[in-house]
């Protein structure tokens, strides 16, 4: 049966081994300390706080770097999931209907549009909407309800995201549309609308 320590054991064991917390802050962040007016006490209450605070903001971090890391992998499984779906792909048809069904089920935008154009369509676009669709660009932000819906036949569309696809005699536009007017302001990350417009452009050259 072992012996079972008394406080005055456990009082000479620390302060013959005052280094006993150093490495058990954990331990030190849920250990309670009687209020004092004293100096000692003071700053002892005060480490404690710290460690404690210390503690919480180091399970913050962690929760959202595990919050952050599903979401990076989700979009990863999708990104995958869309790219293999547009390689497999055997008509020009078949693409529109699988990346526009993708963004829509997949992504949850509100209204995703693929859609191919003659340079004279491209030309009437350019003029009403103010916009230049050439190799390379990506537009994002908000436009009038009469230019939106130009682009989308849509005038509940309040912003947008669209990539321009170039293949031969025809233009493609990738476009992103959202019922919120905030959601796509023009300062966020277009990496991937370029990756999946990069995809589709090699795909549509075969």
């Amino acid at each position: 049966m072992s012996k079972k320590l008394d406080s005055k054991e456990v009082e000479l064991f620390l302060l013959d081994n005052l280094d006993f917390f150093e490495t058990r802050e954990s331990l030190v962040s849920e250990m309670s300390f009687k209020h004092s007016s004293s100096s000692a006490s003071s700053i002892l209450e005060r480490q404690v706080n710290k460690l404690r605070e210390d503690h919480k903001s180091l399970i913050n971090m962690l929760t959202s770097f595990m919050e952050r890391a599903s979401i990076n992998e989700d979009l990863f499984n999708k990104s995958k999931n869309l790219t293999l779906q547009i390689l497999e792909s055997r008509t020009k048809k078949q693409i529109i209907d699988e990346v526009e069904k993708s963004f829509s089920k997949d992504f949850k935008v509100d209204k995703p549009l693929l859609k191919f154009h003659k340079n004279k369509k491209i030309d009437e676009l350019e003029k009403s909407t103010g916009l230049s669709f050439h190799k390379g660009a990506i537009h994002c932000g908000s436009l009038s309800s009469e230019k939106m819906n130009l682009l989308f036949n849509d005038k509940k569309i309040g912003s947008m995201v669209v990539a321009v696809i170039v293949m031969g005699d025809e233009i493609g536009l990738l476009m992103l549309g959202s019922f919120n007017r905030s959601k796509y302001l023009g300062d966020e990350d277009t990496t991937f609308i370029e990756y999946i417009r990069d995809v589709l452009e090699k795909k549509l050259a075969r």
